[in-house]
Formats: structure tokens, C-alpha cells, sequence
């Protein structure tokens, strides 16, 4: 079995990596298709050590995100519950649905914070009542809301 050799990305590649990632591949791989094309190139202890610094820096980025999250979730709990007024139909059914966007906007009137409208999971809303919904501000926080739901 041949010897992996080490490189740093300068694109991404699917399967393999993305930018300044660290990879190891075959020798043939290397010489035949990632360093003609520019791809990727060698490494030195100087490069990695600028790769190191690299992923430090994008781990303490990712702290950073992750505690601004926490916060925003806690201004989101502490909001309460928010109301969606809809028109009513029979049987106390509402007309229509209540949409992720219509919470990211509601959200953003009520406390000024810019909600993706993908990160929120709305149950199924027929009829007026009180709602969970689960909005998910980074890949490892989420926050729950109330929402109620009233006759306009």
C-alpha cells in the first residue's frame, strides 16, 4: 500500500474538503489531479501552522456565534407569548395556515431580532388555541416559543 500525502485545499471539494482543510489522499491523486489543477498544494510546517491558526480561529468564531445565540434565545423566551390574529371560520378553524414567515415577521415587529424563517418549525395550526413552536437559532441552540393563535 502506497504512502498518503498531505495537502491543503484551496477549493472545495465534494467528498473531500473545504477551503484550507488539512486532507490526506493518494500520491496519484495529488499529482494527477489536485496540484496541476491548483486545487490544492503540499504542505510545509509553515503551512501547517497557518492551518492551525486557522482552525482556532474559526472555533473561537463558532463560540462566539453559539453565545449570541444563547442570548437571542433567552430575549426570545422572555418576550412571552406572541399572538397571531387569523380570520375564523366554523368550528373555531382558521382560514388558511400560519406560515414560518408570517413568525419571522411577527417575531422581528415584536422584538427586533432578524429570524431566519428556515429555522422555524410550526405544528400544524388549524384551529385557534396555543402553539409550541421550535426555532432553531444555531446548529446547537434552540428555542422554544408560545404562540396563541386568536380570532382577528
Amino acid at each position: 500500500m502506497s504512502k498518503r500525502v498531505q495537502l491543503v485545499l484551496n477549493k472545495d471539494v465534494t467528498k473531500l474538503g473545504k477551503v484550507g482543510d488539512l486532507v490526506e489522499v493518494a500520491p496519484g491523486y495529488a499529482r494527477n489531479y489536485l496540484l496541476p489543477q491548483g486545487i490544492a498544494y503540499r504542505t510545509t510546517p509553515g503551512i501547517l501552522k497557518q492551518v492551525e491558526r486557522r482552525r482556532e480561529a474559526e472555533r473561537q468564531r463558532q463560540l462566539e456565534l453559539k453565545q449570541q445565540a444563547e442570548t437571542r434565545k433567552k430575549a426570545l423566551e422572555a418576550a412571552g407569548n406572541f399572538i397571531i390574529s387569523k380570520q375564523l371560520g366554523e368550528n373555531e378553524s382558521i382560514f388558511g395556515t400560519v406560515t414560518s414567515q408570517e413568525m419571522a415577521e411577527l417575531i422581528f415587529n415584536t422584538t427586533g431580532q432578524e429570524i431566519d424563517r428556515r429555522g422555524i418549525t410550526l405544528p400544524e395550526i388549524r384551529k385557534i388555541g396555543s402553539y409550541k413552536v421550535e426555532i432553531k437559532l444555531h446548529s446547537d441552540v434552540t428555542a422554544d416559543i408560545e404562540i396563541q393563535v386568536v380570532p382577528l
